[in-house]
């Protein structure tokens, strides 16, 4: 087959299915608006794989003539697209970058991608947090009901892409994963952090105390689920990607503690709860397991214990970067 577009491919997500896509032999091309980012982040590097990596450093809010160029020249039958801005505390700060990103290049890329006669799927990488708080398990009909910055762009630019869908035949396909985790994830983010913050000491701040409840989803579950609906999802359809398991972030917490042999309360201290979390979405992922097949194969256990040895394998190099999100408009 072609080339395969991965967008945002700095990404946690990103950079982790495309080394999946590597792995399948398929050749790649990832773009981000960064430049590629520590080799520790970047699971596609250093490693045997059977496809090419190729990577480009394109900003979609700022160099979309380029990215098109690019899409034109290599004529890209799949593109996958994980670029947006993604934290959802922060978007209290600056809600205006976050609809930048989300919803007006998402539209400007839209209007791009539907003159092309050689695409033949566009996988939009969304959130169940378009969802908002929800009460016990949904299906991918569920009414939106954003409740942060983050949540509201998100929501449009899904309503934009759906109406590109409809108007102009726009061939693309949505997924929304529960808490994604694995190597090589951004420490800002719940279990990086909490696995480093017992090695080196440093107490965890629990928001909340932890009580909201998710499900918490290996990306080597998710890479192969996104590759499936890549290639076999009719346009215009979206998948849930999740576990029937749900935790709460206490309890998460606490098996990291458990598995490294260190006390909770020594570790922990709890703090505030942020603006408009949502203290639960629980995503029912019957679709995907009954019409593509897919099944996740990574227990929680088994998965943490992927996380805490790539920590420990590279504590030196972690221990020097930061540990919070830092915004970039």
């Amino acid at each position: 087959m072609s080339k395969v577009l991965v967008l945002g491919s700095n990404s946690f997500s990103g950079s982790s299915f495309s080394s999946y896509l590597v792995k399948q032999g398929i050749d790649t091309i990832g773009a981000s608006r960064s430049a590629e980012l520590d080799d520790v982040y970047l699971p596609y590097k250093g490693k045997p794989a059977k496809g090419s990596f190729r990577f480009e450093k394109i900003d979609l809010n700022h160099d979309l003539d380029a990215l098109m160029t690019l899409i034109n020249k290599e004529r890209f039958s799949t593109i996958v697209n994980f670029a947006a801005q993604s934290m959802v505390g922060q978007s209290w700060d600056h809600p205006e970058d976050w609809m930048v990103t989300n919803v007006v290049s998402a539209a400007k890329l839209a209007e791009k991608l539907r003159h092309l006669d050689f695409l033949d799927k566009y996988v939009h990488v969304t959130t169940p947090e378009v969802y908002g708080s929800t009460d016990g398990w949904i299906t991918e009909d569920q009414t939106f009901s954003p409740s942060t910055p983050y949540a509201v762009s998100r929501a449009a630019g899904d309503m934009t892409l759906n109406i590109y869908r409809d108007a102009f035949d726009l061939p693309v396909v949505s997924t929304r994963a529960a808490n994604v985790y694995g190597p090589g994830q951004r420490l800002y983010r719940i279990i990086p952090r909490t696995i480093l913050s017992i090695l080196t000491g440093e107490k965890l701040e629990l928001h909340g105390g932890g009580v909201s409840t998710r499900s918490f989803i290996h990306m080597d579950d998710v890479s192969p689920a996104t590759w499936s609906i890549a290639q076999n999802a009719p346009v215009g359809a979206t998948y849930h990607i999740s576990t029937p398991r749900i935790v709460s972030i206490r309890e998460l917490v606490e098996m990291i503690c458990a598995i490294l042999g260190a006390a909770f309360e020594e570790n922990v201290n709890v703090a505030p709860d942020r603006v408009g979390k949502d203290n639960a979405y629980w995503l029912n992922s019957d679709k995907i397991r009954s019409e593509l097949g897919w099944t996740d194969q990574i227990s929680l256990e088994t998965g943490l214990e992927h996380c805490i040895g790539w920590v420990k394998d590279n504590l030196e190099t972690l221990s020097k970067h930061p540990v919070n999100y830092v915004h970039r408009p």
